[in-house]
C-alpha cells in the first residue's frame, strides 16, 4: 500500500499584490522531515519510512504555478488508486474572494489568484484513498468546503476518508513567526511526539486537539473537518506502553473490571523478590504512568505491594483491555 505525501511551500510571489513571505519553504521542508519517517525508537539510528514525499519549494526549479499544482494534486490523489493514503500540505497565501478560497500560486494575480481550494477537495472526494490528509497552513484556509446556496443556509462538503486540518477560520489570517509559521510549529510539535496516544501513534483528530490546546482565545483558530471512517496514524513515536505489554492485559485481568492481587515477592528491593514477578511489576509501572493502572485508594505501588494490595485498570485501561481482547496488539 502507498502513502504518499506532497509538501507545498512559497515563499516568493510575482505579483505586487501578494507580500513575499519568510517562513513557508522551511515549513513545508519541516514536515516533509518529520513525515517522511516514523520516530526512532529502540535504539534505532533513524525511524521507519513513513510516506514517500514530494517538495515542491518556490525557490528551488519549476515555478508553482496554478497549473503546476492542480496537476501535482491530480498525480498525488490519483496514484493510490483506492489502495493507499495521501497526505497534501500547503504552506503560503490563501485568499478568499466571492469565487471562494484559493492556495495563492506563484503567478497569481487579483484577478486570477491561483488553485482553487474546492478543486483540492473535489481532487481528495473522488481520489478513492484509504486515506486522504488536507493540511493548510494559509489565510483563510479554513474556507475549503464550505458551500452556499445564497440564502445563509451553508454545508461542508467533505467525501469519505478525506480529513482536512486548517490553520484558520474562512475569515482569520494565519500568524508568522520566526522560523515556522505558528500553526506548522505546533503540527510539528504534535507529529514529534506532543500528540501521540498510549502506543506513539499521532492521527489527524489526536494533532488537531494538540494544535487546538496550545493555542489562546485571542489566538487564530484551527478548523478541524472530516469524514473519516478510521483514525490512521500520520506518523509513529516512542509509545508509552509497548505492544507487547498491552496485548497481556486479558492475562493479567480476567475480565475488564478484575483486580491483580499484588505481595511484596513483586518488589525487587524486597528480601522475598521473584525475578518473574518484578518483571510483571515493572510492567504494571510502565501501565500506571499511562493512566491505564491504578491501585486501591491510589496508594503507591511501592507501598500496594509490600501491603499485598491490589491494582485494577481505569477507564482507559479497560478500553486497552477490550481492544487486546480482541486482538488488537
Amino acid at each position: 500500500m502507498s502513502k504518499l505525501a506532497l509538501l507545498v511551500g512559497i515563499d516568493h510571489y510575482e505579483a505586487d499584490a501578494f507580500e513575499n513571505l519568510s517562513c513557508c519553504e522551511a515549513d513545508a521542508a519541516a514536515m516533509e522531515r518529520v513525515l517522511a519517517r516514523h520516530q526512532a525508537t529502540g535504539g534505532e539510528a533513524q525511524g521507519r519510512a513513513n510516506y514517500s514525499t514530494r517538495l515542491l519549494s518556490s525557490s528551488q526549479g519549476e515555478r508553482i504555478t496554478t497549473e503546476r499544482l492542480s496537476r501535482s494534486v491530480e498525480q498525488l490523489m490519483t496514484h493510490g488508486m483506492g489502495d493507499g493514503d495521501a497526505l497534501f500540505y500547503f504552506s503560503g497565501h490563501g485568499l478568499v474572494n466571492d469565487g471562494g478560497g484559493y492556495l495563492v500560486t506563484q503567478d497569481a494575480t487579483p484577478e486570477s489568484p491561483g488553485y482553487p481550494m474546492q478543486a483540492l477537495l473535489d481532487a481528495a472526494n473522488r481520489s478513492g484513498s484509504k486515506s486522504v490528509v488536507i493540511i493548510l497552513d494559509c489565510c483563510h484556509s479554513g474556507a475549503i468546503g464550505n458551500l452556499t446556496d445564497g440564502h445563509g443556509f451553508n454545508q461542508v462538503s467533505i467525501g469519505p476518508n478525506v480529513t482536512v486540518l486548517a490553520g484558520s477560520a474562512a475569515n482569520h489570517k494565519s500568524a508568522e513567526g520566526w522560523e515556522h509559521s505558528l500553526f506548522t510549529h505546533l503540527a510539528l510539535g504534535g507529529l514529534e511526539g506532543g500528540a501521540a496516544d498510549v502506543r506513539g501513534e499521532v492521527s489527524a483528530a489526536a494533532l488537531y486537539a494538540y494544535i487546538e490546546q496550545s493555542l489562546g482565545a485571542w489566538d487564530q483558530r484551527p478548523v478541524y473537518k472530516s469524514y473519516a471512517r478510521t483514525l490512521k496514524p500520520l506518523r509513529r513515536c516512542a509509545p508509552a506502553v509497548p505492544d507487547s505489554v498491552l496485548a497481556r492485559l486479558p492475562q493479567w485481568f480476567k475480565r475488564e473490571d478484575s483486580q491483580f492481587p499484588l505481595n511484596p515477592a513483586f518488589e525487587v528491593s524486597h528480601e522475598s523478590a521473584d525475578p518473574a514477578l518484578v518483571s510483571v511489576f515493572d510492567q504494571f509501572k510502565l501501565l500506571r504512568n499511562a493512566n491505564l493502572l491504578t491501585t486501591e485508594q491510589h496508594k503507591d505501588l511501592y507501598w500496594t505491594a509490600l501491603e499485598s494490595g491490589a491494582v485494577e485498570l481505569t477507564p482507559q485501561g479497560r478500553l486497552f483491555w477490550k481492544r487486546a481482547q480482541r486482538g488488537d496488539f
